[in-house]
């Protein structure tokens, strides 16, 4: 079962691909548009969720989901150059689904994506798959969403990177397990590994550990295994 059709339509070039690439990365159809009347003319049936920026030369977002709105409920995640509430509200008010303003996080964008498409999803009555349900996995203090890309340690919400989102996720899926450097830098960069890139490692588990450690002096989930590695365990059973 394919996971989306994912309509961008964004006039800066930059973020329309770096949000492309984001997505397919994850397995999502996306279909690129570059202002609103060009989005207004890939929209059909087969399109899942649509991402839309609001100030756009030719049709703004809130005239093209005034358009959308008329033919399809298909649901609608606003891209807003400023966390105005004006901004949240018009665009609420026209149909939107959601918003985010920019600048933003690649996980905050994964997050409204997946629960966007899961709701509607639920909304049509079409089967979801089993690898997209909520799931959390949690490890004595610390849950993580991966339905949401959300964080929670000792009960507050953690606020991290795109990356160190990544590198948490990857090991809570395998707690126990030894990641060598090169092991988290090419499952979450996603590049060849080089030996300077170790650093880079390093500083991200560092930050992690400053979010969610009780002492990031004394690791009690990131452990680091000497020579080897680290690997994510719950130190407060032993």
């Amino acid at each position: 079962m394919r996971k989306g059709k994912i309509l961008v339509v964004e006039d800066d070039s930059d973020i329309r691909e770096g949000v492309r690439i984001l997505l397919e990365s994850e397995e999502y159809e996306v279909i690129e548009a570059e202002n609103g009347v060009v989005g207004l003319k890939l929209l059909d049936e087969t399109i899942d969720l649509v991402i839309l920026d609001i100030m756009m030369p030719k049709l703004n977002g809130l005239k093209v989901c005034e358009e959308i709105r008329k033919t399809s409920n298909v649901p609608v995640l606003f891209l807003t150059a400023k966390s105005q509430e004006s901004d949240k509200l018009l665009g609420l008010m026209v149909g939107g689904d959601d918003y985010l303003a920019k600048p933003f996080s690649y996980a905050e964008l994964l997050g409204r994506v997946k629960a966007l498409l899961r709701r509607y999803q639920v909304y049509q009555g079409k089967s979801t798959n089993e690898n997209e349900a909520e799931k959390i996995i949690e490890i004595g203090s610390i849950k993580l969403n991966t339905a949401f890309n959300e964080i929670v340690a000792d009960g507050n919400k953690v606020e991290v990177s795109d990356l160190e989102y990544k590198i948490l996720r990857l090991m809570m899926q395998h707690p126990g397990k030894i990641f060598s450097t090169q092991n988290i830098y090419e499952s979450v960069w996603r590049e060849p590994y080089f030996y300077t890139c170790g650093n880079t490692v390093m500083v991200h588990i560092r930050k992690l550990r400053t979010k969610i450690e009780p002492d990031p002096q004394k690791p009690q989930y990131i452990k680091t295994v000497w020579g080897k590695g680290y690997r994510f365990e719950d130190a407060t059973v032993d």
